[in-house]
């Protein structure tokens, strides 16, 4: 026997509206997964809060869909939207997708999911959208943090005034051979960092050398590895690993729950992290317009295998909201 449809009444989305949209988000986290923060009231106001937004209530008022269309960087539109599981499979979020459209008046439409269903990608695939942009999101529940040892010949440092071109410098070699590098980009990394919400500049540590040369970097946020990298010459000796780990100890001292980390989803890496005991939380992406030639995969980073098993470059991505 099919379930009935569910009729939703349509309205602009306001502030007041944020709690209905918050509890939507927890349930669609909790079926799932997906990027925590999704859940916060201050990442739905900064994704939802748009001049155009609308929200979805049933026949008792309770908020079960939301959407919104706003800018992105160069005037690009972006679009968001949440559905409850409990009516995903309906149609619903075909409809979204549709009223995104007609809002955009032709223009094309980039789709952020910090969340992603499986009816998700299957309405997306129908849509005539197809994933530029992918990564899973992983969870260290902090109950069994293996031992990694630093290597001899190496001091760790926090960033500091002294230790910002260190960390610059960290970053440079470590991703330069890695696709998708951009020099503009990596210049303007180390303002980035120092900008990037609930960073922890005490715990985030550089590895350098006795010359002098930087080896390695791990940076921390809130609850969040944000970035690790491992220069060309030491990759291959665990430092990856040693800095993921020194950094799961540094969290667990704090007194936190768990740690998280984001990877490509095409990054090796990922069972790096599995070994050191991070478990799958589920997936975010970015979606664009099919343009009319078919679509033209983006090239992600990607870390390549060395002996010791460990990630060449990228550790771990920022999970900050992709934009462009």
């Amino acid at each position: 026997m099919s379930r009935p449809v569910t009729r939703l009444e349509w309205t602009p989305l306001t502030e007041a509206d944020l709690p209905g949209v918050q509890a939507v988000a927890e349930a669609c986290l909790e079926r799932d997964g997906g990027l925590p923060e999704l859940a916060d009231q201050d990442r739905l106001r900064a994704l939802f809060l748009t001049d155009t937004a609308i929200v979805g209530r049933d026949a008792l008022g309770d908020i079960l869909a939301a959407t919104a269309l706003g800018w992105g960087s160069g005037g690009r539109r972006i679009a968001t939207g949440l559905v409850h599981p409990s009516v995903m499979g309906q149609g619903i979020g075909a409809e979204l997708v549709q009223w995104s459209r007609e809002q955009a008046a032709g223009e094309p439409v980039r789709v952020i999911a910090e969340t992603i269903s499986p009816e998700a990608e299957e309405l997306f695939a129908q849509s005539g959208l197809h994933l530029v942009f992918s990564e899973s999101v992983m969870r260290h529940s902090l109950r069994h943090i293996p031992v990694v040892r630093l290597p001899d010949g190496l001091v760790s440092l926090p960033f500091t005034d002294d230790t910002s071109a260190a960390f610059h410098h960290a970053y440079q070699q470590s991703f330069a051979d890695q696709p998708g590098y951009e020099e503009g980009a990596a210049q303007a990394w180390g303002a980035w960092l120092r900008q990037q919400e609930g960073f922890r500049p005490e715990d985030s540590r550089v590895l350098v050398d006795t010359t002098g040369h930087v080896a390695g970097f791990v940076t921390l946020s809130d609850h969040w590895i944000e970035e690790v990298g491992v220069v060309p010459a030491w990759r291959g000796h665990k430092l990856g690993a040693h800095l993921v780990a020194r950094s799961l100890t540094v969290f667990a001292k704090r007194g936190d729950s768990a740690a998280w980390l984001c990877v490509g989803s095409r990054n090796p890496a990922r069972s790096l992290y599995e070994r050191l005991g991070f478990r799958y939380h589920g997936s975010r992406g970015l979606y664009d317009e099919v343009p009319a030639a078919g679509p033209t995969p983006l090239a992600l980073p990607e870390s390549v295998r060395q002996d010791g098993g460990e990630p060449a470059g990228t550790a771990a991505e920022p999970h900050a909201t992709p934009q462009d």
